[in-house]
């Protein structure tokens, strides 16, 4: 059964009949690394998630799989030591989602950091972090920073700090993990809300699940039930009667997109603002990309809404770094916000707040992931599932293996691993080319999806309506990737919404079609579509 809404009743059918021995509530990263981990233990495994995969905090990330530098200002070792080591094991496992960057931190008078405490940090971080030889940091004098990138702020610079983080498409990555814990055995849903708990014996049991595109009602049965849906794990944890006393304190994180004509940054950039706090500022595809802010956010979970308070604030940080970029509200052309579900510390400003991840057990067996971040993802579901089996070993004398994450290739990673990446992209490109696509057009295919491009591949076709990659990468989505709806797929599937708004605007009533055909939608059904689609874009531009 391919892992397409085309099915989505055959998928509910199943879903129906099944007592799963692990139901997840949330289809982020970390749920999706959790599917994933419990499916290749051997468990009876299902995912539901009331909108597209990734919907939520995973699709409005700062784009990074990066290892944690701000936290050594914190002092918080252990988690840059984890995420640091994870950090890797996340590129080598998808090398075709996640890259590279060599990150500059410029060193100015007066700024957060100095030139010698920022050479021990750094040195700390390679250390904590078991970076590569060849990918541990040096330090840059005033000239060649400015080689680097010759917009920085000349005015008291001192040098900087050169290292490496990774750049993912998050989005991306998170269907990656879905795809391949469906391979392996999950069924995955997206558009089925968690209505309420079932139970017996004061034990969860399972839920009441709404078909979020008929409104439909159906029980999911399942031995535990994992809430991992991030800013909406408290309100799931009502659903169950409250709580253990902690809850989650939300900060959103806004980012802006300016194309390279107006910036033309040539080198990722971490620095710092005037109020000391870091922002990165990022080139991908043609555009340059700033983000983030932090500030306490208790409104809209669905949609976040970025104010003209966020965007000045980025615009000025821009201009407080780069003096000579001439930048205003003019020059962005989207932007997107993203809601952090951190767990809640008294007395603590948003960037005070500790990014590390908890596990609460409610007394009828929920359990609840709150906390972490998107580098941790696979350590997280480890640990999540650990305490699953545990559970299993005990009470049911059930034994399951452990952990099989740490060196599995997601959906797309076959490809030998990063080392080999690159040999394989020309290698793919040649078979590309023989189909049809241009160069240029088969590299982007490859360095996208790995090694599920032949899939991609065979899309070509003769007089298509849409450019060529353009209609490889909406069927794929739609017959492989669960793509839903025309947001899914603009947003969440090729991030086109964020980076090339022109395609969106060009192609979205043709890409609508193809879509609404695709699934036998009505006129009325295709309509709402079309407007959600333009809500997004709205909110977005």
């Amino acid at each position: 059964m391919n892992f397409s809404n085309k099915n989505r009743t055959e998928k509910i059918n199943m879903m129906k009949i099944q007592t799963f021995d692990v139901l997840i509530v949330g289809g982020g990263i970390t749920g999706a690394g959790i599917a994933l981990d419990a499916a290749m233990r051997g468990m009876k495994t299902a995912l539901i998630d009331m909108q597209d995969f990734a919907a939520g905090t995973s699709s409005r990330s700062t784009k990074l799989v990066h290892g944690g530098l701000r936290y050594l200002k914190q002092f918080e070792i252990k988690m840059v030591a984890e995420i640091g080591r994870e950090r890797t094991i996340v590129y080598e496992n998808g090398p075709h989602v996640t890259t590279p960057e060599r990150m500059l931190l410029p060193l100015h008078e007066g700024g957060t950091f100095g030139k010698y405490t920022t050479s021990a940090a750094l040195r700390v971080y390679d250390f904590l972090a078991g970076v590569k030889q060849f990918e541990r940091r040096s330090m840059l004098s005033v000239s060649e920073t400015i080689k680097k990138e010759p917009l920085i702020k000349k005015e008291g610079l001192k040098g900087s700090g050169y290292y490496v983080e990774y750049r993912t498409d998050d989005a991306r990555l998170t269907i990656e993990v879905i795809k391949k814990a469906a391979e392996k055995g999950a069924l995955c849903l997206n558009y089925v809300k968690a209505d309420e708990f079932h139970y017996e014996n004061g034990h969860i049991t399972g839920i009441q699940a709404v078909d979020q595109t008929n409104g439909s009602c159906f029980t999911i049965s399942a031995k535990k039930v994992i809430n991992a849906s991030g800013p909406w794990v408290d309100s799931v944890r009502k659903k169950d009667g409250g709580g253990n006393g902690k809850h989650l304190r939300l900060t959103k994180g806004v980012h802006i997109v300016i194309d390279e004509s107006v910036f033309p940054l040539q080198q990722a950039v971490y620095f710092d603002t005037p109020d000391k706090r870091m922002v990165f500022a990022i080139p991908r595809d043609g555009k340059t990309y700033i983000g983030t802010t932090d500030t306490f956010y208790d409104r809209d979970l669905i949609r976040p809404n970025v104010t003209a308070e966020d965007r000045t604030y980025l615009l000025e940080a821009v201009r407080f770094m780069f003096p000579s970029v001439y930048v205003n509200e003019s020059n962005i052309e989207s932007s997107w916000a993203g809601v952090r579900p951190l767990i809640y510390e008294e007395g603590k400003g948003p960037s005070e707040i500790s990014r590390k991840d908890e596990i609460w057990e409610s007394e009828t067996g929920l359990l609840t992931i709150a906390g972490g971040k998107l580098t941790g993802y696979r350590k997280m579901a480890e640990m999540i599932i650990d305490r699953v089996a545990k559970w299993f070993k005990e009470e049911q004398f059930i034994l399951f293996s452990p952990s099989e994450t740490k060196h599995l290739p997601i959906s797309g990673g076959d490809v030998g691993g990063s080392a080999k990446f690159p040999a394989y992209v020309q290698e793919k490109m040649a078979v590309g080319m023989e189909k049809g696509f241009s160069k240029k057009e088969a590299e982007i295919l490859v360095n996208q999806y790995g090694s599920n491009v032949d899939k991609l591949f065979a899309h070509k076709k003769e007089n298509s309506p849409l450019p060529n990659v353009l209609y490889a990468q909406l069927m794929y989505a739609i017959e492989e990737e669960m793509t839903y709806t025309p947001a899914d797929f603009f947003i969440r599937r090729i991030s086109a919404l964020l980076f090339d708004l022109k395609t969106v605007l060009d192609y979205k009533e043709v890409c609508i079609e193809i879509i609404a055909d695709y699934f036998n939608w009505t006129q009325a059904e295709k309509e709402k579509h079309m407007a959600e689609l333009e809500a997004e874009i709205a909110a977005c531009s």
